[in-house]
């Protein structure tokens, strides 16, 4: 038994050591100097260092609060869409931009980098605070994009009157078994470029059967995944699972029972992390995608009652505002 025990350790720390060594291997290049001012020009959003980010808007008549909305891996601004015209619809104004390396962007398919896409977030918070300085500025991410927005909100630079996370990305660090990373790490380091299709994942996404074949034949959809991009989101919910655990601020968490994609249980320990005012929504008949499930209106109303009636209220005085 003693000499299992022995094996066993050794075998975890011969694979720890695999992971620090492949993943000091593999690294993304870190945001350049801010070169330009975040403006909102026409149909994109200029970032910080000059870059255009593709952008979607839904406006309101007269808006009582707007969403800044970030999709998930491989999507884009357009998966917001029917949500976005509800949510119009209740007053309130919809911004949703193509993430660096994703959608109609110049660099797309290719990884930026996680703090790249947390300074695009900025940036594009401060455009649009220009242009609606007196109503709340909520962000919205769903999945990789609410890694983007809750590791962005410990960065004390975001800029929002509130964070409403939707399945965020939050299944890597400790949450994830040690193999996979390391067999991901040592696969990115040996053959970046290689991409992956998904086909063999056997997950379901969404109970929706209909949005998942319009999603397979998308042409702005990513479909073939470079494994450093793999690699990058990976790390990106590293990440987001340890910021869960000092971020603060006014959150709306929103979960899904059925998600195959980010462990129910991941996020449940996520949500009990987050400190603030924090409300959170599970839904029993929720897959990952939550605004595109069969269940998603009730998602829809959700968002749009707290962004109406709960967010603007004053911040708790021992959170600073993000």
């Amino acid at each position: 038994m003693d000499r299992m025990l022995r094996a066993e350790k050794m075998r975890f720390l011969l694979i720890s050591l695999a992971c620090f060594l492949c993943s000091a291997c593999v690294s993304y290049p870190a945001p350049t100097a801010p070169t330009a001012t975040p403006a909102l020009v026409g149909e994109d959003i200029i970032s910080f260092d000059g870059t255009l980010l593709p952008i979607r808007t839904w406006h309101a008549d007269t808006p009582k609060a707007v969403i800044i909305a970030l999709h998930g891996m491989n999507d884009h601004a357009g998966m917001w869409r029917d949500a976005a015209q509800y949510w119009a619809g209740q007053g309130i104004s919809v911004y949703a931009y193509d993430q660096r390396g994703f959608g109609r962007t110049a660099s797309r398919g290719r990884w930026p980098g996680a703090a790249t896409l947390r300074e695009d977030l900025i940036a594009v918070s401060a455009a649009i605070r220009t242009s609606h300085p007196d109503i709340p500025i909520l962000v919205l991410g769903h999945s990789m994009g609410g890694g983007v927005v809750l590791t962005s909100m410990t960065t004390g630079k975001l800029g929002a009157d509130g964070v409403i996370l939707a399945a965020p990305a939050v299944w890597g660090g400790s949450q994830m078994p040690i193999f996979y990373r390391a067999s991901l790490n040592l696969a990115a380091m040996l053959a970046p470029g290689k991409t992956l299709t998904g086909e063999r994942a056997r997950r379901q996404a969404s109970d929706n059967i209909e949005a998942l074949r319009a999603m397979a034949v998308d042409p702005l959809m990513v479909r073939d995944t470079r494994l450093d991009a793999t690699l990058g989101v990976v790390r990106l919910m590293g990440e987001a699972w340890r910021a869960s655990e000092t971020a603060c601020g006014r959150v709306l968490f929103l979960a899904g029972d059925k998600d195959e994609i980010i462990p129910p249980k991941s996020l449940a320990r996520a949500a009990a992390r987050l400190s603030g005012d924090v409300t959170i929504h599970t839904y029993s008949d929720g897959w990952h995608l939550l605004f595109r499930d069969l269940q998603r209106k009730k998602v829809w109303a959700d968002v749009s009652d707290w962004a109406l009636n709960h967010a603007a209220d004053k911040l708790p005085p021992d959170c600073p505002k993000n």
